[in-house]
């Protein structure tokens, strides 16, 4: 067996910026895991450095993966180049990466790493997380036009592969005529992450508010990609139709959290609604265990490992169309629904109203993840295509017997 070696970058691991820390580690421990020498590369976060170690401590051969900071440049957006060069011989005896993966588009340490990884023959991978899909492109609209101009653009260009993590993105990103090929390779879980489950009762009894209530989830930043306006205006036709129902917003507030309590007090639900802020760890998957459903109306999404989790978990999904995740319709794990209010309350009182549904549901969502999203078989997926895409840049390996 061939044995990379992978060096991953994204400027921060804190996990209260959302999917790509969580990605980004989980990837690495996972081809760690399948015996390969991972290196990640992050600035270097004095404050979060207490969460992201717990954060690491939970994850799967994470303590294979070799971390290396890089000190944040004080006067500049990226580090200097002597910074680069170094962080371009990691590995074993100090040798260069065989591959390098991005986990960040827009950050200048990504456009000054993989200017330098070129440079030197160095073959690298960009994961969008749909960063590049329309809805994104629009905001801040001028500023990454000009970014592809400036540079951003060439970068791509000349990635030895982009990484999609859906289907829909490849046809989204089409019109940017990007010349190099794309591999679509979602992301997964482990699944010794979410088993077992924390036992029942425990989110409830860390919630004592609840009243016992069964309750909806949403699982995510408070931003305004995420839908909230969507969520507030469905969970209060919700609750005009189910009794005795709740919903659990847990997620740092990145802007919406105002306006989305302002409807919620608009529409007489406050008492029925919980914004709980961020959870992690065994908070995290308490309440993925003890929800009803969980709900995402987001306006645009990568491959999102929030509802990936939550189908682990056993939990029925009611989430939108620019989620682009269609195999939870086909599986029968959840509803996949255009953005529209009505639609999302009307799918919401069908699960929290039919417990036959919910365990189909249930059952379905469990299985999708155990046979298809589980990050081992990610890791073989992407270890596959560095050897696919890498193979005009000479890289030396190190092998040992399988």
């Amino acid at each position: 067996m061939k044995l990379l070696r992978i060096l991953h970058v994204i400027p921060s691991l804190d996990p209260a910026f959302g999917g790509p820390p969580k990605i980004a580690a989980r990837l690495a421990a996972a081809q760690a895991g399948l015996g390969h020498h991972v290196t990640m590369a992050h600035y270097h976060e004095p404050q979060a450095q207490a969460l992201i170690d717990r954060e690491l401590a939970a994850i799967p051969h994470a303590d294979r993966v070799h971390y290396q900071t890089i000190r944040k440049p004080a006067h500049r957006p990226a580090p200097d180049r002597a910074a680069v060069a170094e962080l371009l011989q990691t590995g074993p005896a100090g040798a260069p990466p065989d591959f390098v993966h991005f986990h960040s588009l827009w950050a200048p340490l990504t456009k000054r790493t993989a200017d330098a990884a070129f440079a030197r023959g160095i073959p690298y991978t960009i994961l969008l997380n749909g960063m590049l899909d329309p809805w994104s492109l629009a905001q801040k609209k001028w500023k990454k036009k000009l970014a592809l101009l400036l540079g951003y653009k060439r970068m791509l260009d000349r990635a030895a592969f982009l990484h999609t993590g859906n289907a829909d993105e490849v046809r989204l990103i089409a019109p940017l005529k990007i010349r190099s090929p794309h591999r679509t390779i979602p992301n997964g879980v482990f699944l010794e992450e979410i088993s077992p489950l924390p036992a029942p009762g425990t989110f409830y009894r860390l919630f004592p508010q609840l009243g016992g209530e069964q309750f909806v989830l949403f699982l995510g930043r408070l931003h305004y990609k995420k839908g909230l306006d969507y969520l507030a205006d469905a969970f209060a036709a919700v609750s005009a139709r189910v009794p005795r129902v709740r919903l659990v917003v847990a997620g740092p507030d990145d802007g919406a959290r105002d306006d989305f309590v302002r409807r919620v007090n608009a529409a007489g639900i406050a008492h029925r609604v919980h914004v709980i802020g961020p959870i992690y760890e065994q908070q995290r998957l308490a309440a993925l265990a003890e929800a009803a459903l969980f709900c995402l109306p987001s306006r645009q999404e990568g491959f999102s490992l929030a509802i990936t989790e939550a189908l682990g978990c056993g939990l029925p999904v009611v989430i939108s169309q620019p989620c682009h995740f269609p195999e939870v319709a086909d599986a029968g794990a959840g509803f996949v629904l255009p953005l529209d209010s009505n639609a999302f309350a009307d799918a919401m009182v069908k699960i929290l109203t039919d417990a036959e549904l919910r365990a189909r549901m249930s059952r379905a969502g469990a299985e999708l993840v155990r046979t298809r999203y589980t990050w081992p078989a990610i890791a073989e997926q992407t270890i596959g295509a560095y050897q696919e895409f890498a193979k005009a840049v000479p890289s030396p390996c190190v092998t040992v017997q399988s």
